[in-house]
């Protein structure tokens, strides 16, 4: 530890001798409230753990009239952010604001005046992680996210620390609790997707504008994290294919049924002969996998290292407690730190700076995997082998087919499950056989995955 950082901070022994470490929270909404609980409710726990209190001594948001079911002593609630990270006193800022934005203002500005940081912000993280863990880097100070990625489930932790000695082979992730939550009601209720999703926002599972969760934007950018941590990289978001669910329908799922799988979507990231793949999308998953029995907003993410073999997390991915519960545990992970008078005990990726490397992504179109293709096609002689023979003049060889509710002369559902086939050669039958008269309405494939977390 540099001089400096003694300056800023009490000493190991100062420390022990207060028996208590000031935080502040930038942020009082559902997160931060559940935050201060914990701190609050399980104080005593805290402290038998640490051997010494973590105290919430300043709390910053835009309102602080509202109340939020926890007492806070008097002169601790402010509307101005520069009074926790300007307080000489408090040793670790909670960022809770969200965002790309201000956010990331508070937490640089943090870091300057020699504050460790907590933040829930996976948004912030996937695009400008490189340079705020850079900044903390060069301040020696710690920066804890385990909350950014899957709520109360310890993923970050597992992937910097418990897999440690592992080779990241894969990673399966149903990690957004809306889209789960939806598809989830889809397969066991029935509904469209339209009606489910209005039905989950009036619930308060999906916002007014559920664009960010149903199409897979924030499940990219918890990928973008957890692929970060797993090959020791910096991914930009552009890299990662993402596909969202709201062209999913009840023939689809029910479809899925009868071919022994379930719809979830999935972050996948993959290391294949040096490259790593990166994509976000709807996928079809044997019903006896453990990932198919994750329902409602549960989240679980199943990783394969090239030792421990597979391992899976599940719990809740969201939600006040679950959140506040990983924000709560990082501040105790940098209050050990601080006890003992050290940090950077881990680089933020657990990976040496000189390790941190550009890796190469492996472009959608060289995926190859068996898919399931649903056309509205004229139910007429013929029509079928229009169709297969587009395909099998892209090289996409036939599983199964399923032809159900004939309508001779109307538009009836075909569905065509194939072989292992190249995504590329997939799209380009795909847009042929769309232009054809006997296709109804637009083409829906979605891929599948029958061996998740084997061995690559």
């Amino acid at each position: 530890m540099t001089s400096t950082q003694t300056e800023r901070h009490p000493s190991g022994a100062a420390l022990k001798k207060a028996q208590r470490i000031n935080v502040g929270l930038i942020g009082f909404g559902t997160v931060g409230t559940g935050v201060a609980k914990v701190l609050k409710e399980n104080a005593q726990l805290i402290k038998d753990r640490l051997g010494c209190e973590l105290i919430l001594k300043r709390v910053a948001d835009k309102d602080i009239v509202r109340d939020r079911g926890v007492k806070l002593d008097d002169g601790v609630l402010t509307t101005d952010a520069a009074d926790v990270i300007n307080d000489p006193d408090i040793s670790i800022v909670i960022e809770l604001v969200g965002g790309t934005g201000i956010a990331k203002t508070f937490i640089m500005d943090a870091l300057d005046k020699g504050k460790h940081v907590v933040t829930a912000n996976k948004a912030l993280l996937s695009t400008h992680g490189k340079e705020i863990f850079g900044h903390a880097a060069d301040k020696a100070l710690d920066i804890g996210f385990e909350a950014s990625v899957g709520g109360g489930i310890p993923v970050i932790r597992a992937l910097r620390e418990g897999l440690s000695a592992n080779r990241i082979e894969s990673v399966y992730g149903i990690i957004n609790g809306t889209a789960n939550y939806i598809l989830s009601k889809m397969t066991n209720d029935g509904g469209k997707f339209e009606d489910v999703l209005r039905r989950a926002q009036e619930k308060g599972y999906a916002e007014a504008d559920p664009s960010y969760d149903v199409d897979g934007i924030d499940t990219a950018h918890k990928l973008a994290i957890l692929i970060n941590l797993a090959y020791g990289t910096y991914i930009n978001l552009s890299d990662i294919y993402t596909e969202g669910i709201s062209s999913i329908s009840q023939h689809d799922i029910k479809f899925a049924k009868e071919f022994g799988y379930r719809i979830k979507l999935l972050a996948i990231t993959k290391a294949i002969d040096g490259e790593i793949e990166a994509r976000v999308h709807p996928t079809m998953i044997p019903a006896a996998h453990p990932l198919a029995t994750v329902e409602g907003v549960y989240n679980a993410i199943h990783l394969r290292g090239n030792a421990v073999g597979s391992v899976m997390l599940y719990g809740l991915g969201a939600g006040m407690m679950p959140t506040a519960s990983a924000v709560v545990s990082d501040l105790m992970d940098i209050a050990r730190n601080l006890k003992k008078n050290i940090s950077n005990r881990l680089t933020p990726l657990a990976f040496t700076e000189d390790a941190v490397r550009d890796v190469k992504i492996r472009r959608i179109d060289s995926l190859e995997i068996p898919y399931y293709i649903r056309f509205l096609a004229i139910d007429k002689p013929g029509a079928l082998s229009k169709i297969s023979g587009v395909l099998g003049a892209h090289n996409i060889s036939i599983s199964s087919v399923i032809q159900k509710d004939r309508k001779i002369g109307g538009a009836v559902p075909l569905v065509i499950l194939t072989h292992n086939a190249s995504e590329k050669s997939l799209r380009a039958a795909v847009d042929e056989i769309q232009k054809m008269d006997i296709i109804h309405d637009k083409i829906v494939y979605i891929r599948i995955e029958e061996n998740l977390g084997a061995a690559n």
